[in-house]
């Protein structure tokens, strides 16, 4: 993990300003943040505060109300679909329940970035299962996702989303339902990735252990802003009372919205994020 005298890395990812409502109330409400290219961030806060709705920013399935969202300084919040689809390939997504297609097998689901944006070479197999070995699930490619548990779901997920070799993974809350052992699997396959692929990782999580686990840089967000942004140790030992709270799972705060998870307003099936 980096110490705080470190250098930071160039942003890949830069939020500048932003204001999102859903029928009249603020979710993110000025929210300023860059995500470095390389580093793996994990954004933390309480229910309402605008967490998923921040990666869906990101991976343009939401624009902003107003504000700036800029990919490698390249302003994509304006653009539209078209435009934002080659920026969209650039990045990968672990839904919170995988969202695997029920009625293709694994081999199938890790192959359908590669067809939908024409990449199905003569190696379209060996990229399969190179990725899939990646993840440890290699000897799967024949099963329904049916039949596999509910860690080995999120593998493939995970085994899709970075099947198109992206520069960046957004994990919406990737240990979720998940017990101990196998989320340390997914904890150790996120730091593993990141390292070996040069992956930049932004990770949106409840879960404390995991946060501190594959965090370079931790975000707190409260009432739709940056309430703290540092290292896992600037976390650790602040006196800041809200940050403070949330760490140690107590109230931060009365009436906080309803954060809307990464399938409201929108499909969570992949076609949303089809290349």
């Amino acid at each position: 993990m980096p110490s705080d005298s470190e250098e930071t890395n160039p942003p890949i990812v830069s939020l500048r300003g932003i204001n999102k409502r859903f029928d009249g109330r603020p979710v993110l409400q000025g929210l300023d943040l860059e995500v470095e290219t390389g580093r793996s961030l994990v954004i933390m806060g309480p229910s309402g505060c605008g967490k998923s709705v921040l990666l869906k920013h990101i991976v343009g399935l939401l624009r902003p109300d107003s504000g700036e969202v800029r990919f490698h300084g390249q302003r994509i919040d304006a653009m539209n679909e078209r435009g934002f689809r080659p920026i969209r390939r650039r990045i990968g997504f672990l839904f919170q329940g995988a969202a695997l297609f029920d009625s293709m097998t694994v081999r199938e689901n890790v192959a359908f970035p590669l067809l939908e944006t024409g990449q199905a070479g003569p190696d379209l197999e060996q990229r399969v299962r190179e990725t899939l070995d990646r993840v440890g699930l290699a000897d799967t490619l024949d099963k329904m996702p049916s039949e596999l548990s509910g860690g080995m779901r999120k593998r493939v997920g995970l085994a899709r989303a970075i099947v198109l070799e992206p520069e960046m993974v957004l994990y919406d809350e990737p240990t979720t339902g998940l017990d101990p052992i196998r989320g340390n699997v997914i904890n150790d396959l996120i730091v593993r990735l990141q390292r070996d692929l040069n992956i930049t990782s932004v990770v949106v999580t409840h879960d404390l252990d995991s946060a501190f686990q594959v965090a370079d840089r931790m975000v707190l967000l409260h009432e739709g802003r940056v309430r703290m942004d540092g290292t896992p140790d600037v976390l650790r030992h602040t006196s800041d009372p809200v940050v403070r709270a949330f760490l140690e799972g107590r109230e931060v705060s009365d009436g906080s919205i309803d954060d809307p998870g990464i399938g409201a307003h929108t499909s969570e099936e992949p076609e949303t994020l089809r290349p």
